[in-house]
C-alpha cells in the first residue's frame, strides 16, 4: 500500500513539472556549463536540472526537471529509485560474479547495497559508440543488467571492476517508472 501510495505521489509530482528525458552521449558531461561538450550543446530549455548524473565516460537516460523537489526524490539515494544499466565488460561473466553482485560488493567507501544482476545478450537496439570500445583480440566481453537503487561515484565501474570484470561500456535504461525506450542518441523527449 504505502509502495501504491509513493508511486501516486511521484505521478502527481511529475504531472506538475517541466520534464526532460534526455539519451546522453559518451563524453558529454551532465552540467550545462564549462569548455567541454556538456548538456548545453543538446538542450536548450530554460531552468531545468539533472536529477542524478551520468560520469563522461557513461551514456544513456539523463533525467532533467525543473521541480526541485522532484529532483531531490530521484536522485537522492533514500528514496531507493531502482536505476537500471546495460554494462558491457571484458571477459566472460560468470554466474559467481553475478551471484557476488547480487549479495553486494565491498567497496573502498563500504558495502554497496544488493544489486539485481544477470548476464544478457548484447542488446539489438545498441547505437555505435563514438569512441568504439578498446577491442583487444584475445579477450571476449559480455553483458550484464543491472539495477541498483544507490548513486555512488563511478559505483557500477568499481563494481564490475571488483569482481575482475572491468567495464568497458556502461548504458543508463531505466530510473523508476522513465525509461530510455527509442530516445535518439542525443536527443531528448519534453514531458
Amino acid at each position: 500500500m504505502l509502495r501504491l501510495m509513493l508511486l501516486l505521489q511521484e505521478q502527481n509530482t511529475f504531472m506538475a513539472s517541466s520534464m526532460v528525458l534526455f539519451n546522453k552521449p559518451f563524453g558529454v558531461l551532465c552540467q550545462f556549463s564549462g569548455e567541454n561538450k556538456n548538456l548545453s550543446n543538446y538542450i536548450d530549455i530554460k531552468d531545468i536540472y539533472p536529477a542524478g548524473r551520468l560520469d563522461k565516460d557513461s551514456e544513456g537516460l539523463v533525467i532533467l526537471t525543473s521541480d526541485g523537489k522532484l529532483q531531490h526524490q530521484i536522485s537522492h539515494p533514500k528514496f531507493d529509485k531502482e536505476k537500471t544499466y546495460v554494462v558491457q565488460v571484458e571477459g566472460n561473466v560468470t554466474d559467481k560474479a553475478i551471484t557476488q553482485l547480487c549479495q553486494g560488493v565491498e567497496l573502498k567507501d563500504g558495502l554497496t547495497k544488493p544489486a539485481k544482476a544477470k548476464i544478457i545478450e548484447e542488446p539489438c537496439w545498441l547505437w555505435e559508440r563514438n569512441p568504439p570500445i578498446r577491442v583487444r583480440k584475445n579477450i571476449p566481453t559480455s553483458w550484464i543488467e543491472l539495477k541498483i537503487t544507490e548513486g555512488r561515484n563511478r559505483q557500477i565501474r568499481r563494481m564490475s571492476a571488483h569482481i575482475g570484470f572491468p567495464t568497458l561500456r556502461l548504458i543508463r535504461t531505466q530510473v523508476g517508472l522513465w525509461k530510455l525506450n527509442k530516445i535518439q542518441l542525443g536527443k531528448y523527449e519534453h514531458l
